[in-house]
């Protein structure tokens, strides 16, 4: 199985910066994509950032210039700094992973979801 440990939200003032961190455990072969998406309240869950196991990066309109996804494959673990935050961006942030296991299972799995609300 993969577990997902998700960390770093808050509450922040517009115009400020968070870092949220995404730490997958277990018996993993290796990840492949990694991904944040957000959910607001009463919207849909939209994907915000993905990074393939190349370092590839793609974004959503919306946070393309405020935005970084990256990750570091030794750790197992995806990052998204957030920076000049609107509200709204406030949202729950949810990583999401897809892993293939030693087992040769494969996994597409998410996180708890970590809150993030921006306001004065």
């Amino acid at each position: 199985q993969v577990q997902l440990a998700e960390s770093g939200g808050g509450l922040v003032q517009p115009g400020g910066s968070l870092r949220l961190s995404c730490a997958a455990s277990g018996r993993i072969l290796s990840i492949m994509s990694m991904a944040w998406h957000r959910q607001a309240a009463g919207k849909e869950r939209e994907l915000v950032a993905s990074i393939t196991s190349g370092g590839s990066t793609t974004y959503s309109d919306s946070v393309k210039d405020r935005f970084t996804i990256s990750r570091d494959n030794a750790k197992k673990t995806v990052y998204l700094q957030l920076n000049s935050l609107k509200p709204e961006d406030t949202a729950v942030y949810y990583c999401n992973v897809e892993a293939i296991m030693i087992s040769r299972s494969q996994y597409n799995v998410w996180g708890q979801g970590t809150q993030v609300t921006v306001s004065s």
